[in-house]
This record gives C-alpha cells, sequence and structure tokens, in this order.
C-alpha cells in the first residue's frame, strides 16, 4: 500500500513537472518574486501608516492628543492602582474564558497549556495523517464535523469572553466582610480599606488568610499577622521592600501601591490577630 502511494505520487510529481514545461510556470521563482513583491507592498503601506499616524498625532500636539489614525499614547498608567482590570486582545477571548472555566489552581494548568497544545499538535500532525487527494467537503463528513466544531467552539468561547464581566478580586473581596468580623476589626475603615486591597491585588495568590488562598508553598498564613505586635511601620517598610527586611525573600515589592495604600494594608495586617 505505501509503495503504491510512493509511485502514485511520484506520477503525480512527474505530471506536474511536465505541465509546467509545457503551458505554465514553475514556483521558484516567478510565484516566489511575486509574493516577494506583495509582501514589500504591505510592509511598505504599514511604515506609511506609523509613519503618518506619529508625525499628524505630533502636529496635532502629540501625547493623548489625537491626529488623524489616533493619539500617540494614553495617560500613564498608575502603578498604584487597585482598581485596574486587565482584559486581553480580542484574540485571546477564548483562551481567556477558559480560565473561568479551569479554575486555579486544580485545573488551570489542562485548561491554558493542555487543550490548546493538544488541538495544536492535532492540527500539525493534520496533513501527514489525511494524505488522501480527495477535497470535496461532502466526501469528508470527519473533516467537515471537526471544522465546524472547532470554529463554533471558538466562536462561542470568544464571545463568551468578550462580554464576560470582570470585577478585579471579585472572588476575595466579597470575604473582606466576613473576615473583618472574624477577626474584629469591622469597626476600623482603615482596615477594611487595607483587607480590600489585600484581596485585590494578588496577595492569595501565595499567602493564605482565614483558609483562602495559600497558592506558594512556603509563603506564611497571615490571618495571625497583627498578633506578632511587629508594628504598622515594619509592615510598611517590608512591603517596600521585603528582601531589605528579610535577606533573600522572594517576595515582590508593593511599593508602586503609594503610601496611602501601604498604610491601609499595614493596618489591615496589624489589626488580623488570627481570628475570634
Amino acid at each position: 500500500m505505501a509503495t503504491n502511494r510512493i509511485q502514485e505520487r511520484r506520477a503525480q510529481h512527474a505530471k506536474y513537472k511536465k505541465d509546467v514545461q509545457e503551458r505554465g510556470k514553475s514556483f521558484y521563482p516567478f510565484a516566489m518574486f511575486h509574493d516577494t513583491v506583495m509582501s514589500l507592498v504591505v510592509v511598505g503601506v504599514i511604515i506609511a501608516l506609523a509613519a503618518i499616524w506619529k508625525f499628524d498625532a505630533e502636529h496635532n500636539g502629540g501625547g493623548t492628543h489625537a491626529g488623524l489614525l489616533g493619539k500617540l499614547y494614553d495617560n500613564p498608567a498608575d502603578p498604584g492602582t487597585t482598581n485596574f482590570v486587565p482584559r486581553p486582545d480580542w484574540y485571546f477571548y477564548f483562551l481567556f474564558y477558559l480560565l473561568r472555566i479551569f479554575k486555579w489552581p486544580d485545573s488551570v494548568i489542562l485548561g491554558t497549556i493542555g487543550i490548546p497544545t493538544i488541538c495544536l499538535m492535532l492540527l500539525i500532525a493534520l496533513p501527514f495523517v489525511d494524505i488522501r487527494r480527495e477535497r470535496r467537503l461532502l466526501r469528508r463528513p470527519v473533516a467537515v464535523v471537526a471544522a465546524i466544531l472547532v470554529v463554533l467552539s471558538m466562536g462561542v468561547l470568544t464571545w463568551k469572553g468578550a462580554v464576560a464581566k470582570e470585577t478585579l478580586g471579585s472572588e476575595t473581596v466579597t470575604k473582606v466582610g466576613a473576615w473583618s468580623q472574624k477577626q474584629g476589626f469591622a469597626g476600623n475603615a482603615t482596615a477594611v480599606a487595607g483587607a480590600k486591597i489585600f484581596a485585590q491585588v494578588g496577595c492569595l495568590n501565595c499567602h493564605s488568610y482565614l483558609g483562602t488562598g495559600g497558592g506558594f508553598a512556603g509563603a506564611p498564613d497571615l490571618s495571625p499577622e497583627g498578633a506578632k505586635n511587629k508594628g504598622i511601620k515594619f509592615q510598611i517598610d517590608h512591603l517596600t521592600c521585603p528582601s531589605c527586611i528579610n535577606p533573600g525573600s522572594p517576595m515582590p515589592s508593593f511599593k508602586d501601591l503609594g503610601q496611602a495604600n501601604l498604610t491601609k494594608l499595614a493596618t489591615f495586617l496589624e489589626a488580623s490577630k488570627g481570628g475570634k
């Protein structure tokens, strides 16, 4: 069977070469030349649009002032923000929504790496597995059904990802009320505000607090942090430069939150005595 296929492909290639000599042009150099010229045209158009965008925007004031093709950049980012909700570009919406289906930490690897990798491997292997010359859709039901299912699934996931409503730290911010009651700082507005910051900026990706979080081995439970009586200043200094306080600490710096937010976060940590 394999020998017959090889002979058939050799015969088809010989026929192709004969047809090219008699009534056609070979791929190289003719088609390659056309592709190269078209690629240069596309790159030239992109460069021209980029130049028009930059010089026109600068002519209209530059910065955040819009030109014919838009503004050069938006307002400077605030590194201390706690309410920015990051969202991917539209072509990653399908993967973005998979993260809502496959939750951290148990199954997120399957959704973000496992499934896309398997699909990509199947796509790469397809030309080597299906070597039939039949291309009529009605005689390729498996391929047609598979293509339809892929398009539908990608379309649905992209749409669901586009309309999904995200609230930063939404799954943990709702627990702040319970935390404040258990820890006894419900009447301390600064500590409550610090608890919200704690829930929003990703502290629970590593640390645990009253049974929530704890995704990094070795990161301490911060529920009884205030019982150690380290003081507000120590907490602020530690949040500003963790490795300065504990040499070799893998904890990142949170100095970009700003002094006001660091004070709130430190007050929350000092008010956390371990729960009643």
